[in-house]
């Protein structure tokens, strides 16, 4: 298995373009490919996902610690003959502007993968050597082994750019992708649009891969391609790359209900892993399309995603709304992020003031501003006990919404949510009776314990 990673110079100059039309190429080709995001972005991965035919992974050295990265990348890409690694934002931004912990230069660094770097060459030409140059030498400990341009808009201009990098720079330059308007993915106010949201048409696919054959030297890329050697010491799997069966002997099976659909689908695929090998049988269904939840279900999961953009079907659904309520009611056990926590609330607020019904569990509403409210990593500490953590765990994640609920003082609060970059506190983790949730995305990588609670809810409650 080889690797690469495709970064920028910083955001909107065509990563996930060219990356998912190489992803299409080398599957063409017959290879096994492999896909990955650096970074929390959900919306990405959907893509990758889509176009490989494997689940795209995310790979963070902020929210997961250095050896869980390297066990998440091997243990996924062992069978693939090719991994893909699409990067965030500009190559070397991260958590700050003073360190690489989050970055994408960072990720290069702990799995020895060689970088392709893709610079928006619109309105530059001689210029393009100094941009390359600073990259190649800002950290010599990242591998910067090729470059491509996009944006390009002749055979003269490409001629311009390849000289001026050639004339002072190390990195061998690949090729470039024209200037197309056809090409661009559309986007959204939260990034995106999603893949299940705006499927790419076989169409658009083809286009993509005649574009990079055409105009990349693909050859050149398949031999920068690495094939990295991670040792690690120590794991959160056996030696078969598994969760060691002692953690899951004797227990009872939980059964999990995992809401799945075009407005809740922000999930870290190693979260439903790990939540699959500490012993959970996972049963997906839609709050869009489903009027019941599976039979025999021991607790729910809602993750992110887009239910302002689909607050009229959600509304519509209202046996699927109503089961939901009364088996909190009931005492269900029932877990929800960021999209989750604004289904499970009164309901939806519009920019133009619209209100959607939602599932009712929280007397508090959840209204859409014109405005980003909260982007960032953040550390989560358990203040309170539930059934995810006991009081004084922590875990990391992210947050990233354009809504803000007034939620009621008589909620209890059982997280302090501290933001990364600034150290802003503030009190989430709304829980009524055996419900639990928060805007935080959080990933089990970074501590597996809540992950195991969250397989043992009912002897994990018992302690409370």
């Amino acid at each position: 298995m080889k690797a690469i990673i495709i970064a920028g110079t910083n955001s909107g100059v065509g990563k996930t373009t060219i990356t998912i039309g190489l992803i299409a190429l080398l599957k063409k080709k017959g290879l096994i490919v492999q896909p990955f995001k650096v970074g929390p972005d959900f919306i990405d991965t959907g893509y990758h996902s889509m176009i490989a035919g494997r689940p795209s992974r995310n790979l963070d050295s902020w929210m997961m610690p250095e050896d869980y990265v390297k066990e998440s990348f091997n243990k996924n890409s062992n069978d693939s003959d090719f991994a893909v690694i699409e990067g965030v934002m500009g190559l070397f931004d991260g958590l700050d502007s003073k360190g690489f912990e989050g970055s994408t230069a960072q990720i290069a660094k702990i799995l020895n993968v060689p970088v392709i770097l893709i610079v928006d060459a619109k309105s530059m030409a001689g210029s393009a050597g100094a941009v390359v140059y600073g990259f190649e030498n800002y950290d010599k400990d990242v591998r910067i082994a090729a470059v491509i341009f996009n944006n390009v808009g002749s055979e003269n201009h490409y001629k311009m750019l390849k000289e001026a990098v050639e004339h002072r720079c190390k990195a061998d330059v690949l090729g470039y992708m024209p200037r197309e308007k056809n090409i661009a993915i559309p986007s959204r106010h939260l990034g995106l649009v999603t893949a299940d949201d705006n499927p790419i048409s076989d169409e658009f696919i083809e286009r993509l891969i005649a574009l990079i054959e055409e105009n990349i030297d693909v050859g050149k890329i398949l031999s920068i391609a690495h094939s990295p050697i991670h040792p690690f010491t120590h794991s959160p799997y056996d030696s078969e790359g598994s969760i060691s069966a002692k953690t899951c002997a004797g227990k009872k099976k939980v059964t999990i209900a995992v809401a799945y659909d075009k407005a809740f689908s922000f999930y870290y695929q190693d979260n439903l892993d790990i939540l699959t090998e500490y012993g959970a049988e996972l049963k997906f269904f839609s709050p869009l399309n489903d009027k019941h939840l599976p039979d025999n279900i021991d607790g729910i999961y809602i993750g992110g995603g887009y239910p302002e953009i689909y607050a009229k079907e959600l509304e519509v659904n209202v046996s699927l709304r109503g089961q939901i309520k009364e088996l909190a009611e009931g005492g269900m056990f029932i877990y929800a992020e960021c999209g989750g926590l604004m289904y499970l609330t009164e309901g939806i607020i519009d920019l133009e003031g619209h209100r959607n019904e939602m599932v009712g569990i929280f007397p508090a509403t959840a209204k859409m501003l014109p405005k980003r409210k909260v982007l960032g990593y953040v550390t989560v500490e358990a203040i309170d006990d539930s059934f995810l953590a006991q009081k004084g765990m922590t875990i990391r994640g992210h947050e990233f919404h354009y809504s803000e609920i007034d939620m009621p003082d008589t909620i209890k609060r059982v997280y302090k949510v501290a933001k990364a970059s600034t150290g802003d506190e503030w009190f989430e983790g709304y829980t009524y009776k055996n419900v639990l949730t928060s805007y935080a995305h959080l990933h089990f990588g970074s501590n597996m314990e809540w992950a195991k609670n969250l397989t043992n809810m009912e002897e994990t409650w018992q302690h409370r």
